[in-house]
Parts: C-alpha cells; structure tokens; sequence
C-alpha cells in the first residue's frame, strides 16, 4: 500500500472509532492547537498495532514519506501515527536519519511530540555517539526552543552513562531563558539525573543562583520527595 492510501485507512478507522464530545475536551487541553477524533492514547495504540501488523511498517524514503504525510494532517493523533512508526524502526535507523529527527522536532512542534522525538534522539546518540556534539551544538545555537529543549532531555534514560558536564553547559547557556519549555527541561534533566548523582545535581543548583526557579525546583524535585534534602 502507498503511503497516501496507508494514511486514508488509518484515518478512516479512527474517525470510526472517535469521540467528538471527548475532542472537544483533548483540543481545549492542548489550547486549541491541533485537532482531535477524540481517541484515547490505548485506543489509538491498539488501532496501529492491528494496522501495522496487517499491513506492515516502511522503512527508509517510504518511512518519511509517510510521516511527513501524517505531521502535515490537521488531526493530532495522526501525527502520532506518523511518530509511532518511526518508533518501530528507530533502532534500526541509518544514522543520516538524525536529519530527519531535526525535521520531526519542527513540525507541529509542542511539548507532546517533540518529548516523543527525544526518545528517538536519545537511542540514535547512542547508537552514533559522534554525532551527539557537532548536532547538539548546531541545535543550541539555532533560534528554537524546541530543538533547545532536546539538548537538554536527550539524556534523561542514560544514568551513570551521563554526560553530565555537557548537560551543565547547556544549561548554563540556557539559563538566562524566559521560556517555560527551557526552564522546565533543564530542571527536568536534573531531576532525571539526580536519581544516579545526587550530589552533583545538588552542589550544581547551589553553586548556580542564576538557573531560574522552576529549573530549580524541578531539579529538587525528586530528591524532596525522597527525604533527601
């Protein structure tokens, strides 16, 4: 199946099997930003699995093909279902495939699929390690938060494997941000991080007075509700 026909199977089933009064509530929670059918997250889930297994998964031009088709539609959960089958292949995606990854993280960006994203950025940089620098220092210095958010969360599942002095840098280069998604990143990245090195996280916030409060607090986090501190 091509994938326009692909994406006009997908739409069709879950325009069957949607609920336009629970829509409504999905779009005033995501401020009106995107469209619903008014599927919850297991239900759209369970539809894909079935499609996918009937109809299998593209890989390669055919994969972005049909992903761009889906970031392009109006209704937020196929653009889930674009970012879903990405996820069946990211392990094994060719490492030119961060450039689609960039890609993916400016479209129809919020916080919903670009925390997504993160997930798939987060296995490539292992899976390619090289890249983690010349990328993540063309995504700091580039005018947008979202790609900005990622250099900061991209580590949240590496524990003791950490960079934690590359997560610090960025930080501090971030920390005169007014942007909510920045500050709750970074403070979101500290958290993470604190559940493997508690001090450091802790003599980092202390010594850095300039890292807004809601980086802080949610940096603490964790820690507070542990008994820690």
């Amino acid at each position: 199946m091509i994938p326009k026909y692909y994406l006009q199977h997908i739409k069709s089933i879950y325009q069957e099997n949607g609920d336009p009064e629970r829509a409504q509530g999905q779009m005033k929670y995501m401020r009106n930003k995107f469209e619903y059918y008014g599927l919850k997250a297991h239900e759209w889930v369970a539809i894909l699995k079935d499609i996918f297994k009937e109809h299998g998964i593209y890989n390669g031009e055919e994969l972005k093909t049909f992903v761009r088709l889906c970031m392009e539609d109006e209704y937020r959960e196929i653009n889930y279902a674009g970012l879903q089958m990405v996820e069946k292949q990211m392990k094994k995606s060719p490492e030119e495939f961060i450039g689609f990854y960039e890609e993916l993280i400016q479209t129809k960006s919020w916080w919903d699929t670009v925390d997504w994203i993160r997930k798939f950025v987060g296995i490539h940089f292992q899976r390619f390690p090289h890249l983690i620098i010349p990328t993540t220092e063309k995504w700091m210095a580039a005018e947008n938060i979202w790609l900005q958010r990622i250099c900061l969360i991209f580590q949240l599942t590496y524990k003791e494997k950490t960079d934690f002095e590359l997560m610090k840098k960025y930080i501090l280069e971030l920390a005169g941000s007014k942007e909510f998604f920045i500050q709750k990143g970074a403070g979101w990245a500290l958290r993470q991080y604190s559940k493997t090195n508690q001090e450091g996280v802790i003599n980092f916030i202390e010594n850095n007075p300039q890292l807004a409060p809601l980086t802080k607090r949610e940096g603490m986090k964790w820690m507070k509700a542990q008994g820690l501190v």
